[in-house]
């Protein structure tokens, strides 16, 4: 009995299929999109900020879980559009109206979650407005350190060129801020949830330079600029 034999794939095999890999796929797929999409960069820096009022103000273990679904669920939501416009693109190389109509559909989407998370976010503070009244150290720590470590990972995150010890800093000095910021924080959660953010924030700008060293080779190579530098 003969075994039909597999035509080879015309993409090229990704690196690795086991488990970790698999991680690796989709880290980069997170990644991407933060270096690549402005909204998801909007998003980081709003998940930034809840998780500085979650970490100064003590919350009950449903607004902490409830906070924590909605910053998931926006992520989630925002990296699904982006493969879907992807997706749209790949399919359509020129421009038709179902097309712009699908790709408006899924950023409504993304949009209504956004707008649900914020009522949801005032929604929890009025709740708890007596704790909140009553941690004006805490705020007041919170927007002392937390300012400045929005401000590192929104320098990281932003897609204008800047020397490599921007970055660095950047990253640095986030990192000695979330360190300050742990020693009282309300809840550990949030802080490894800020923690997080700046890694992601951290591996964004990364894969920007890298993504500009690769572009900036291809164009020496380029039998263009070959041409210009013979010249």
């Amino acid at each position: 009995m003969n075994v039909p034999v597999r035509p080879p794939s015309a993409f090229p095999p990704r690196h690795g299929s086991g488990l970790f890999a698999s991680f690796g796929h989709a880290w980069a797929g997170l990644i991407h999109t933060v270096v690549h999409q402005r909204n998801m960069r909007v998003h980081l820096i709003s998940a930034v900020l809840v998780g500085l009022v979650g970490s100064g103000i003590p919350l009950g273990l449903a607004e902490k879980v409830t906070l924590i679904f909605c910053v998931l669920l926006i992520f989630f939501a925002e990296i699904l559009n982006s493969a879907l416009e992807h997706l749209v693109d790949l399919a359509v190389q020129q421009f038709d109206e179902k097309a712009r109509l699908t790709k408006d559909a899924a950023a409504a989407g993304v949009l209504v979650l956004a707008l649900g998370t914020v009522v949801i976010f005032a929604a929890i503070l009025v709740h708890n407005w007596d704790t909140v009244r009553g941690s004006t150290d805490a705020i007041v720590r919170q927007v002392v350190l937390g300012v400045p470590l929005t401000v590192c990972i929104l320098a990281l995150v932003l897609p204008q060129r800047r020397p490599l010890g921007v970055d660095v800093g950047a990253f640095l000095g986030g990192g000695a801020l979330l360190v300050l910021l742990a020693q009282r924080s309300a809840s550990i959660v949030f802080t490894a949830m800020t923690g997080g953010l700046l890694v992601v924030a951290g591996a964004a700008a990364y894969e920007r330079r890298r993504e500009l060293r690769s572009a900036v080779g291809a164009a020496a190579d380029s039998p263009v600029s070959g041409n210009k530098k013979t010249g």
